[in-house]
């Protein structure tokens, strides 16, 4: 799982392209985010801030890159991406479609100095069809891909978010996975250089496949009437005594049978895919009964070693201040503030990809050089505003 030796220029900005990219660094590539001279990435400026005065979210996925600062309006500026472009392995970029076009640094213009590039383009939407052209944020991607649809209803009857930016995390994984295919694929011989369209919407929308099927042959699949949205009692949320709550997704029979009798309930064994929907409401009513008797805790310390399919919901904080979390080294403290780590462990883990997000432009002069810069052609690109 090393990149080692990977170019990514990154032209993306705030969470879900700057996610996809931290994945390709924490894997090993030099991943350069190309930033304008004014403010750089809004991220930078977004709250919560670090200690240090920077966008906590910033700071989460923008770990070992570097930055330069360059003005892609101006033809000079121009100039200067598509130098460090032919140089590249990968550009990735998240503006909405047409922009990159009206830079002059879209697929055409790269390929032009780089055949054997790989250029991946994440947007909400994607490059063509009927919403394209659409602005949008989170809510907008899972909205459209009908998984607001699925989530449970809350009191006021309205769809709730799932409370977690879902769409750009799911888009950017995909972007980064599909990034890496294409790298492969060229270094199999497969194919040379490749352009990539990712939509989050089309990303999320993937993420339906346990509905999808009812929903493609005529069902409407809606919260709680699909096996594994809540119409199952065994496969639910269930409160326990301290308002906390607890997860049973006791499928199979043999989990079903292990819960049933580390809770010393034999009796609704049988009970188990029973399709008589007053049946099952009467199963369900005994486990919201069953789970009320005792705190959360308690039926993780009595359930949590055994196979009765029984976890704790936790908060985020508690989830990620946990025994298991320190156990797999999900907590990446190497930088100026713990964020969490690559979500994959590998015999061949990539070295000193981690450390501090870059200053804005911090690496400008640098990056720059290496692509045969010298100091009059850098202070006259400064002195004209074209970087920073």
């Amino acid at each position: 799982m090393r990149l080692d030796g990977v170019r990514v220029l990154d032209l993306s900005r705030l969470l879900p392209g700057p996610y996809a990219t931290q994945l390709l660094a924490d894997a090993g590539a030099d991943v350069v985010k190309v930033e304008d001279t004014d403010a750089g990435d809004y991220a930078r400026i977004l709250p919560p801030y670090t200690d240090a005065g920077v966008g906590a979210i910033f700071d989460a996925v923008n770990r070992g890159k570097r930055s330069v600062a360059l003005d892609l309006k101006s033809d000079r500026g121009r100039e200067a991406f598509l130098d460090l472009a032919a140089e590249a392995d990968v550009v990735f970029e998240q503006f909405r479609p047409g922009v990159v076009e009206r830079l002059g640094v879209d697929y055409e213009a790269v390929r032009a100095v780089n055949d054997d590039v790989i250029y991946c383009s994440l947007s909400g939407f994607g490059q063509d069809g009927p919403h394209a052209d659409r602005v949008g944020h989170d809510l907008n991607y899972v909205g459209m891909a009908g998984l607001l649809d699925m989530t449970r209803e809350g009191e006021d009857s309205k769809p709730q978010m799932p409370g977690y930016p879902v769409g750009d995390m799911a888009g950017g994984l995909f972007a980064a996975f599909s990034t890496v295919g294409a790298l492969l694929s060229r270094e199999l011989g497969n194919t040379g250089g490749e352009y990539v369209d990712v939509a989050m919407t089309d990303v999320v929308a993937s993420f339906s496949q346990a509905v999808a099927h009812d929903a493609l042959t005529g069902g409407d699949p809606r919260p709680g009437d699909t096996e594994l949205s809540g119409a199952l009692p065994w496969y639910d949320t269930y409160e326990t005594a301290d308002g906390n709550y607890v997860t049973l997704a006791a499928l199979e029979p043999k989990f079903w049978d292990a819960f049933c009798e580390a809770v010393g309930r034999e009796d609704l064994a049988d009970a188990h895919m029973t399709d008589d929907p007053a049946e099952r409401e009467a199963v369900r009513e005994e486990l919201e009964a069953l789970f009320a008797e005792r705190t959360r805790d308690e039926w993780e310390a009595q359930l949590g070693d055994t196979e009765a399919m029984v976890a704790p919901v936790r908060t985020p904080a508690e989830a990620l201040d946990s025994e298991a979390a320190d156990a797999r080294d999900l907590i990446d403290h190497s930088g100026t503030v713990p964020r969490a780590a690559f979500p994959a462990q590998s015999t061949a883990e990539p070295e000193g990809v981690a450390g501090s997000p870059p200053g804005h432009g911090e690496h400008t002069d640098d990056v720059l050089e290496a692509a045969g810069y010298d100091a009059d052609r850098l202070a006259s690109l400064r002195e004209d505003g074209v970087i920073e």
